[in-house]
């Protein structure tokens, strides 16, 4: 038996037929693979490097808790290097992929993380105090301002000014060109990836990038320049930070990360809570629920105190389970030949953890497809059961902060305003950009909620 025929079995379709469901269909890319092939399967393509994607929750833990030296990092090109740069923690490997993540989780945990509920609040209700009661508006809008200004003031520092004007109105133009339909392709497709000028999508990107590029360097030169000042925002405090050896992070390291910081953090967010009101409104029993739950706090409740809340940290896990913002884990490359469930991977295979199908396991999560925040009461999952935010070394460094800030924002805006869906009817996830999404344009309306908690 040859090391190739030790691959699980998988579909042999043509390569522009199998992108094009990749980028229009994703759910339905890996439903009906698994449908046929089971927990394991290969995509196969030209040459030794073939795709194989793993579900199982015992694949899953082989893969996680492998020695970081036989894979590496399968997401250095295209898009992403254009955008988080060279430095980021995302295209980062071995050695130097644990160095910089040493120097990065501090500010995401603990008592400075607690820190930032208030700006949140504050933030969510800066936003959602804009709405106009009985008029539709775009909720996936609403949710980007709030991450976005989040974001700004959180990890950049700036709240206000010229500054935080220009990087607001920039970052939202970048993320939305990227997350468009013509630019999701071009993530895939090099021949996409070409300047053709100002007015050419892939040209759009580069100037706006350059731009924020400029503002961002910019800042850091001021902040570098600063003393005395007592910050509490990432920057400054990555700026403080140094490295075994006593050197600080040089100012390409910190822009590439602040980048990494602000699309990781930013657009999932405000997928996910664009998904948690869909499903509140959808299942008005599990609203109802959680208000119960929000009253029981008083009014004006301490954000530290919303966070520990049991129903709306399942709300929240269960609206990560259904419709993970990232449909897979990071592509991890074989440097040196591994054993997954009986598979023996060659050199260049590219494992790709399903964390879709990892959720949608009948035998982990009864009535898979169905919305029930229960099942996180009833029982702990594993981290090989339960990875919306990745798994092992590559396992997202801002969850804590993510789910801390959703539960804040849902808070704030339930105890204040009924959110209803303007359309009924049932939706699917599209692709925006390199994550999985409402349709864009849902519409809601906002009535004031008469018995407010706060």
């Amino acid at each position: 038996m040859t090391v190739t025929n030790s691959l699980p079995d998988g579909p042999r379709i043509p390569y522009w037929l199998r992108i094009m469901k990749f980028i229009f269909r994703p759910i339905d890319y890996v439903e009906d693979f698994a449908k046929v092939y089971g927990d394991n399967f290969t995509v196969w393509r030209k040459g030794n490097n073939q795709l194989v994607y793993f579900s199982h929750p015992q694949a899953l833990e082989q893969i996680f808790t492998a020695d970081a030296s036989h894979f590496a990092t399968g997401g250095g090109g295209g898009v992403l290097k254009y955008l988080l740069g060279d430095n980021s923690l995302i295209l980062l490997d071995g050695d130097r992929h644990q160095r910089q993540r040493q120097l990065l989780t501090p500010p995401f945990h603990g008592e400075r993380m607690r820190a930032y509920g208030q700006t949140i609040r504050e933030i969510t209700q800066q936003v959602s105090h804009e709405w106009v009661m009985g008029k539709p508006f775009n909720i996936r809008t609403s949710m980007q301002e709030i991450t976005l200004r989040v974001i700004l003031r959180v990890v950049f520092g700036v709240d206000e000014g010229t500054k935080f004007q220009q990087l607001r109105q920039l970052l939202s133009s970048v993320l939305d060109l990227i997350s468009s339909s013509r630019m999701s392709a071009a993530l895939f497709f090099q021949v996409m990836q070409r300047d053709w000028g100002a007015w050419s999508p892939w040209g759009k990107f580069l100037r706006q990038l350059q731009q924020i590029d400029q503002l961002i360097y910019t800042l850091i030169q001021e902040r570098r320049a600063e003393t005395g000042q007592n910050r509490q925002d990432i920057l400054s405090l990555l700026i403080s930070a140094r490295y075994d050896d006593g050197q600080p992070m040089s100012d390409a390291e910190l822009r590439d990360e602040l980048m990494t910081m602000l699309v990781a953090g930013h657009e999932t967010t405000a997928s996910a809570l664009t998904w948690a009101f869909y499903w509140l409104d959808r299942l008005p029993e599990v609203r109802e629920k959680l208000l119960k739950e929000l009253s029981t706090l008083g009014a004006n409740p301490e954000p530290s105190n919303i966070a520990k809340l049991p129903y709306l940290t399942a709300v929240c896990q269960e609206t990560l389970r259904i419709y993970p913002i990232v449909i897979n884990g990071f592509f991890r490359i074989v440097k040196s030949p591994i054993e997954i469930m009986g598979y023996k991977l060659p050199k260049g295979t590219a494992v790709v953890p399903s964390i879709y199908l990892a959720h949608h396991r009948p035998e982990v999560y009864p009535q898979p497809n169905q919305f029930k925040p229960e099942r996180f009461l009833e029982r702990q999952f594993s981290p090989y059961e339960y990875l919306p935010f990745g798994g092992g070394n590559r396992r997202c460094i801002g969850l804590a902060f993510a789910q801390y800030e959703m539960k804040i924002a849902l808070a704030t805006i339930l105890s204040q305003f009924q959110v209803s869906l303007v359309n009924k009817n049932p939706v699917r996830p599209v692709r925006r950009g390199l994550t999985l999404a409402t349709p864009t344009g849902m519409q809601m309306v906002a009535t004031t909620r008469v018995l407010s908690i706060e």
